[in-house]
């Protein structure tokens, strides 16, 4: 009862979105598969998975409900396996990241801390920084990693973005905009932009690599969603942000221009219900933790 409950208001706040007339619509997907379970002889299904990351060999899923991740192979648009990484340093896994070595990265949201794993999954170390400047504590809300395997660090505490070098050395900060409402996640493109996503004001912030403050780009996301808490860009610059009460995928250029609004609130193979991280693939594969639905839902990008 509560469930259909939610669904109905969700449904409402999906049909208040001013988007249908505005949406010049480049953005086109196609379903392609569902993945809700790992490959035991006995298999578990997800449990809120609230992370994802994926490339074109490899797809991991934070299974957040079962404090754990799964590793799954990605093989002409088909995905196979899903073997369980389950580590007593993971408690509550929530964002996931690889790098281009194919080591994983993750966000513990109980310990507030970033766990590394190599390749395989085995357990290498909690990922610290050096040399950060003060304030000396760090409270993490997400991070991300680029194409030179530097780390960006979402500190809502600092009021900034910490990046480091793949071994933890402090590179540079940059502030948050003032006034901001809640920076609920962060994105960096190929050239080393950065964008920040504010939940609250409904607004993307962007800083251009080799300057340090952050500016409008998107200024009022209420025209084309309810409520973004994840965002996150393709090789291209292609900006992709998940419509958490929406129910949807909503992509921006980087200049800010919307190319359009794709998927539905449901349960059936291709809609989605409360949907979190996502992650896209050189090829064009969009992986998303569909977290209301326990399972995890690929797309393909239609050119």
């Amino acid at each position: 009862m509560i469930r259909f409950f939610i669904i109905y208001v969700l449904l409402a706040a999906v049909l208040l979105v001013p988007c249908a007339g505005n949406c010049a619509e480049v953005l086109k997907v196609k379903f392609l598969t569902t993945v809700n379970s790992d490959d035991k002889e006995k298999p578990v299904q997800l449990l809120d998975p609230l992370g994802v990351t994926c490339n074109d060999n490899l797809l991991i899923v934070a299974d957040t409900g079962n404090g754990r991740l799964v590793r799954y192979t990605l093989a002409e648009r088909e995905v196979k396996g899903g073997t369980e990484i389950k580590i007593p340093e993971l408690v509550y896994p929530v964002r996931v990241q690889m790098n281009s070595k194919g080591d994983i990265y993750v966000f513990d949201g109980k310990n507030r801390r970033i766990v590394q794993l190599n390749s395989a999954g085995a357990f290498v170390a909690n990922f610290d920084l050096r040399g950060v400047p003060a304030p000396a504590t760090i409270v993490p809300r997400s991070f991300k990693i680029d194409s030179n395997n530097n780390l960006y660090l979402l500190d809502i505490f600092g009021e900034r973005v910490v990046m480091a070098d793949a071994t933890g050395n402090y590179v540079k900060q940059y502030p948050f905009p003032k006034p901001y409402g809640f920076i609920s996640d962060l994105a960096v493109n190929e050239n080393g932009d950065i964008f920040l996503l504010d939940s609250v004001n409904a607004s993307i912030f962007v800083v251009k690599k080799n300057e340090s403050n952050f500016v409008p780009l998107v200024k009022d996301l209420k025209e084309y969603l309810n409520f973004a808490a994840n965002i996150t860009t393709d090789y291209r610059g292609v900006i992709y942000l998940t419509d958490q009460n929406g129910a949807a995928v909503v992509a921006f250029g980087q200049d800010g221009t919307l190319l359009g609004r794709q998927l539905s609130l449901g349960w059936k193979n291709g809609q989605l219900f409360y949907p979190s991280q996502i992650s896209v693939t050189k090829s064009g594969i969009i992986c998303i933790a569909d977290r209301g639905n326990s399972r995890v839902q690929l797309f393909e990008l239609l050119k």
